[in-house]
């Protein structure tokens, strides 16, 4: 039933937000040791926790290792983010596509993804960003009324 899907929904949503605190705070130690500001590691922080909190728990629960595929990180920077974030922008972006390379390698020197996946991570940022930053540029352009013509559609 509904319910029971709900309730099977929260109950992941709890246990991954419960490995995602555990990841977080492992984050922000491999952060401090690599001597970044305060200010930073807090910017990444705050990145990382939006998506892994919020993105990949929207729809179906995702783990945090599972968040890494080009994919993902298309929808989110080129869409999602862009929709849900009040403030997003083109800084907020980049800021996000670094923060998210940051972790990913952190999870790949925890052994929780691999090259590949953050390879190809990395390809997407770089391939998709012009087009993340147009887009974003569009949706806050009152000028422009068409959702279509924001989204490229």
């Amino acid at each position: 039933t509904m319910s029971d899907d709900y309730a099977k929904y929260e109950a992941d949503c709890k246990k991954i937000r419960k490995q995602n605190k555990k990841l977080l705070d492992e984050f922000t130690l491999s952060l401090q040791k690599a001597d970044l500001k305060e200010a930073t590691i807090r910017k990444h922080i705050e990145n990382i926790d939006f998506y892994i909190n919020e993105y990949l728990l929207y729809e179906d629960p995702k783990e945090a290792k599972e968040g890494v595929s080009g994919g993902d990180i298309d929808m989110y920077l080129g869409y999602w983010f862009i929709k849900k974030a009040m403030w997003s922008s083109p800084a907020q972006i980049k800021s996000s596509a670094a923060s998210l390379t940051k972790f990913y390698t952190f999870m790949l020197e925890k052994g929780m993804v691999n090259k590949e996946n953050l390879q190809e991570l990395k390809n997407t940022i770089k391939e998709e960003m012009p087009e993340w930053i147009a887009t974003v540029k569009r949706y806050d352009d009152d000028s422009i009324t068409d959702m279509g013509e924001v989204w490229g559609l």
